[in-house]
């Protein structure tokens, strides 16, 4: 083997091309130095093994398992544990296993649509107010502004506003669906702009911004080919644990009452159902609040493992 340490050494060969670059090390793109540091993390690899299996459930769940989430029968209810009824039932005779796992769509639905809405209005505003100076002090105190507000009092106005007109022209289930993402979206941005605003005032100091400034680059060219991509880790953070915050506000919501039909099962809403019949079927509690409790668990933990991964000065070799 060729000392490569040697710099007057030159290859003769493309074998010894070949037989030196072996010696640097295998070549490793930063996208699987990111997953090679989010595989060591164990309560990421836990969160996404749990997170998927609740998805594959609650998609695949309802279609296979052997009951009708709004199947009323009277007779059957607030039943135990069973073999037939492995959670029981509840006091309209529904299994709670099946209404569990609807619950688990319209909950995921949720959390991934606000969260995207959260994302895009956060991202949008933390890169206009960190690279155009002019909007950076109107666009922060519109973000403190927000801040200022109570989130809950806010969405429960809103909610008690809006919901009967969206529902009259969107149709009752889907239009609360899009009143509940749009409203948790609405007033869950902020950090995420506040992080983004301080990634672009670092990254647009950078020399290579500031030599496509030299060369007479578009703005709207900088902002989408420099600073977007330099600030998608933060972002990707901030949106994995979005996703928690938005399915516990969705959950609340539905506990109060102001979330989705009384019909529609969701896991706030199945909580709410259950908590004046603790007595008659424990389990019409637990399964669905150890399902939103592992979903939010999971998330939580998988945002863990994706700042450890995307962090260059925690990133460390194999």
């Amino acid at each position: 083997m060729t000392a490569i340490s040697d710099p007057s050494h030159t290859p003769e060969s493309l074998e010894e091309v070949i037989a030196e670059a072996e010696d640097l090390g295998e070549f490793r793109s930063l996208r699987s130095d990111v997953w090679r540091q989010f595989k060591r993390h164990k309560g990421a690899m836990a969160g996404v093994i749990i997170l998927t299996l609740i998805i594959i459930g609650s998609v695949i769940g309802p279609w296979i398992y052997p009951f009708d989430p709004f199947d009323i029968d009277v007779a059957k209810a607030n039943q135990g544990p069973s073999w037939p009824h492995l959670m029981g039932t509840d006091n309209l005779g529904r299994d709670v296993v099946v209404r569990g796992l609807i619950g688990g769509r319209i909950s995921l639905a949720v959390g991934f649509a606000a969260m995207l809405v959260s994302i895009i209005l956060g991202t949008l505003v933390g890169i206009l107010a960190g690279f155009f100076r002019r909007l950076d002090g109107i666009l922060m105190r519109f973000t403190d502004l927000f801040l200022s507000l109570p989130l809950l009092p806010v969405l429960l106005l809103v909610i008690v506003l809006f919901r009967d007109p969206l529902q009259d022209a969107l149709g009752e289930t889907f239009g609360i669906f899009v009143l509940v993402v749009f409203i948790i979206g609405a007033t869950s941005w902020m950090q995420t702009a506040r992080i983004v605003r301080g990634e672009v005032l670092a990254i647009k100091e950078q020399e290579f911004v500031l030599a496509s400034r030299s060369l007479g680059t578009r703005q709207r060219r900088i902002i989408s080919q420099h600073i977007l991509p330099n600030v998608l880790s933060p972002v990707i953070v901030a949106a994995s644990l979005g996703i928690a915050v938005a399915i516990l506000t969705e959950s609340a919501l539905s506990f109060l009452g102001l979330g989705f039909p009384a019909d529609f099962p969701t896991w706030g809403r199945l909580l709410f159902d259950a908590k004046d019949a603790y007595r008659l079927g424990l389990m019409r509690i637990v399964f669905p609040s150890v399902l939103l409790s592992l979903t939010v668990m999971s998330v939580n933990f998988i945002g863990d493992g994706l700042r450890d991964a995307l962090d260059p000065k925690g990133r460390t070799g194999a």
